[in-house]
């Protein structure tokens, strides 16, 4: 009984003092840690580990239920993912606003600000689609913006500055 009370409690104080994407990844079984940068960085089982910038808006979930998170759900700024195909089974998706971009083991950040998604690959590659469209396939250093219209998404190498900026917000 008083193990069940503290967990109990536990669970009430995460909810309550822990941001938003903390609470939900830690139940995913990701441990929470914070950078010099505010930032912070999960942890998980099998393989991977998110970075959110500071005040970012997101959720991790471990649909399959396997102990890891596969999927994740961004609303506000950006996160690095990490992916570590020897260790993850499966592929990973983070689903925004107007885009989802899924792999099966690799790094890349994903940016939502301004009606857009922004989704950059620093290793390996990743396909990004809007909710209902064809997708493109992204490799290192290629990204694409994703606004909610109908247009052809389009790949692009993007500047060095572009990409420095962006990892810079997410401690890379």
């Amino acid at each position: 009984m008083n193990r069940t009370f503290r967990s109990l409690l536990a669970a009430v104080l995460a909810v309550g003092l822990i941001p938003h994407g903390a609470a939900f990844a830690q139940s995913a079984g990701c441990t929470m840690s914070r950078d010099a940068g505010a930032r912070q960085v999960f942890s998980c089982p099998g393989g991977v580990k998110v970075t959110a910038e500071a005040g970012a808006s997101f959720r991790l979930a471990d649909r399959n239920r396997d102990g890891s998170p596969d999927s994740g759900s961004l609303r506000r700024k950006a996160i690095l993912v990490d992916v570590d195909s020897s260790q993850h089974a499966g592929g990973f998706q983070v689903v925004t606003p107007q885009a989802i971009a899924a792999v099966r083991g690799t790094q890349w950040a994903v940016d939502v600000a301004g009606g857009k998604t922004s989704v950059l690959v620093v290793r390996g590659s990743v396909a990004v689609r809007r909710p209902a469209g064809e997708q493109v396939v992204l490799s290192p250093g290629e990204g694409v913006d994703v606004s909610g219209g109908t247009e052809p998404l389009v790949v692009r190498r993007w500047p060095a500055p572009r990409v420095a900026a962006l990892l810079a917000r997410l401690g890379q």
